[in-house]
């Protein structure tokens, strides 16, 4: 843990050429305390590590989870949009259930306000007895993008939000608004830095991890793959970290995809874990 006791994980989507029991290694080697999981893929022709069925890497993550005492707090993620059914996040739920998980996060990706609600409620009631919980994450580019909205909605499901620093920032989201969510609301949030403007004219990575799409807004892409590590850019991160409920874990999420083929994997989060641990202290957490 933290110097603090705040556990700190890091998520997959930081290291996403990372296979998860590779990325458990990398995570325990850099004093990590938990890890996030993709273990469906999240995008339009993403590829997938294979974590069912025949040479699947579920027991070699099983196994490393046991050897470092590192745990799988969070499975990402579910889209919620006017597609899903229940034939979709079943497999996922039984998974994340086997690799021991707590929360599985999920974006609203639905227009329609009543329908989204309903497919939230319906999952969080089928995510109940694997002892997981739903986190709806607002996203800068999606119909659920702001932090009233997406409590409102996790409130009237039961389940709760996932916050990230920069979507918070993106779109707009107020130290206030944050501070007016209950604990039970905020199981973790995701940490990661960039610069204070919005991007525009990106460069434009050859290839994202497991293939994923680098078309779309240079908003899709900084959030895949453009972040930056946590206290190395100028996102208020200590003011985010002290707004949110006291003793919340913290999961560094900051993909930057040229860094860390430059740092390589262990480096790269080694980097990200000194630089998360300097934000927490600035904020007294």
């Amino acid at each position: 843990m933290t110097g603090t006791g705040i556990p700190m994980g890091i998520a997959h989507l930081t290291l996403l050429g990372c296979p998860p029991p590779e990325l458990v290694d990398v995570a325990a080697a850099a004093g990590f305390d938990f890890v996030g999981l993709r273990v469906v893929p999240a995008t339009a022709g993403e590829e997938q590590y294979p974590m069912s069925g025949p040479g699947s890497l579920l027991d070699e993550t099983l196994l490393r989870l046991k050897d470092t005492g590192l745990y799988v707090r969070d499975i990402e993620f579910l889209t919620l949009d006017e597609r899903v059914s229940r034939e979709r996040w079943l497999p996922i739920l039984e998974m994340a259930a086997r690799l021991g998980a707590t929360h599985l996060s999920v974006v609203g990706a639905d227009p329609d306000r009543a329908r989204l609600a309903d497919s939230l409620a319906a999952l969080t009631r089928d995510a109940a007895p694997y002892g997981l919980v739903p986190t709806l994450e607002p996203i800068t580019y999606q119909p659920v993008h702001s932090i009233p909205e997406a409590a409102d909605l996790a409130r009237a499901a039961g389940c709760a939000v996932l916050l990230d620093s920069l979507h918070v920032h993106r779109f707009g989201g107020t130290v206030d608004e944050l501070q007016a969510l209950e604990r039970t609301l905020v199981p973790h949030v995701q940490l990661c830095d960039a610069p204070l403007a919005e991007p525009h004219d990106l460069p434009r990575p050859a290839r994202l991890p497991l293939g994923q799409s680098t078309d779309g807004s240079d908003l899709k892409l900084e959030s895949r793959a453009l972040r930056v590590l946590p206290g190395e850019g100028e996102l208020p991160l200590a003011d985010f970290l002290a707004a949110v409920p006291e003793g919340t874990p913290v999961s560094v999420e900051a993909p930057s995809v040229f860094l860390a083929e430059q740092l390589g994997a262990r480096e790269f989060a080694r980097r990200a874990r000194a630089g998360a641990d300097a934000v927490l202290a600035e904020a007294g957490c």
